[in-house]
């Protein structure tokens, strides 16, 4: 059987993207991971720190994220770590610049890394974080 180059060469092609995409579902590999609403983040807050009870929710407009205040003051910081979501309890050492609506939030540990959020209430949790330095 004697097949033209083009047709080995498209075969071929073919064959390495079916594998990259098999490989792309086996790793779990996908868009970044969104919060739909507020139960959402309550969810992924749990499994984030067990029993983390949220009194307050600042969702990030485009669900990327999230900050959630508890009863005690503890602030939640989830983000987006593959196709899941992360979260870090925020320390004292918590770094917030604020561009109008938009926080970008460094919690001082590299390997968590920063976090950039739209808000609606950015003032507010700005505020919230800046009491959890005191």
């Amino acid at each position: 059987m004697n097949l033209p180059p083009a047709l080995i060469q498209f075969l071929g092609s073919l064959l390495a993207i079916l594998a990259l995409a098999g490989l792309a579902w086996w790793l779990k590999l996908g868009p970044k991971p969104r919060l739909a609403d507020e139960d959402a983040a309550r969810r992924a807050a749990d499994e984030a720190v067990s029993g983390f009870e949220p009194v307050a929710i600042g969702l990030d407009r485009t669900g990327h994220g999230a900050l959630m205040r508890d009863a005690a003051g503890r602030i939640l910081l989830l983000r987006p770590h593959g196709v899941h979501f992360a979260g870090r309890l925020l320390p004292r050492e918590t770094r917030v610049l604020r561009e109008g609506d938009e926080l970008e939030i460094d919690p001082g540990e590299r390997r968590y890394g920063k976090a950039r959020l739209v808000l609606d209430d950015a003032a507010a949790w700005v505020s919230a974080i800046e009491a959890v330095r005191i």
